[in-house]
């Protein structure tokens, strides 16, 4: 443990220590970087933050991390609504959208099956893409989660639960290799694994 000169300069890189891949020597390297900027620039940063906890809200119909109850993809009329890519969280939209290669809209279930973790279908937002599916005029629904074994799972999931509905069901293509997250594919390789996208059916992993 550091001995602080200061127990409000302790105090902060405790809780920048907090944050997920910051340790305390690089927690102490961003408190110090704030103690040398204007006091005014600093409320500015303390203003987000604050603000972000306080304001930031989630799309009503798709779930994505907005600041009105209809986010703007969902509200925009260029977009199309007869695609929904169905992602895992906010990430994976960005990385999306970076590709400038999908115009639909996107259905973010907030995470993926993941039983070692506690995380099953009713804690997804999946009954909430069913119903949306139904009350919409949705032509094809684009899996586009991880590639990894709880990525599958969820991906087979909802085909299950789709599978009776007269929509077109597909998948990215696997130029995103196996094991990866879409938020570290690079942009081309994302972009044109969405483009060249497959039927579910063909994905479909074998028994093990």
């Amino acid at each position: 443990m550091e001995n602080f000169s200061s127990k409000l300069l302790q105090a902060a890189v405790e809780e920048f220590s907090k944050l997920p891949g910051i340790g305390r020597k690089t927690s102490l390297r961003l408190v110090l970087h704030l103690l040398r900027q204007e006091k005014e620039d600093v409320s500015f940063f303390a203003n987000a933050i604050e603000r972000l906890r306080k304001e930031v809200v989630y799309c009503k119909t798709c779930h994505n991390i907005s600041d009105k109850e209809i986010c703007d993809i969902c509200s925009s009329p260029r977009r199309d609504k007869s695609l929904i890519c169905v992602v895992e969280d906010l990430r994976d939209v960005i990385a999306i959208e970076n590709t400038g290669q999908y115009h639909g809209l996107y259905h973010v279930l907030g995470g993926i099956i993941s039983p070692m973790d506690g995380i099953g279908p009713d804690d997804l937002q999946i009954e909430s893409l069913i119903k949306r599916i139904n009350n919409s005029s949705v032509q094809e629904i684009i899996l586009a989660l991880s590639t990894t074994m709880e990525g599958d799972t969820t991906n087979f999931y909802i085909y299950r639960k789709l599978e009776d509905k007269k929509i077109k069901i597909s998948a990215i293509a696997r130029g995103i290799a196996i094991g990866d997250e879409l938020e570290y594919a690079d942009e081309v390789t994302l972009g044109r694994s969405i483009m060249n996208r497959t039927p579910y059916q063909l994905n479909i992993p074998n028994p093990r």
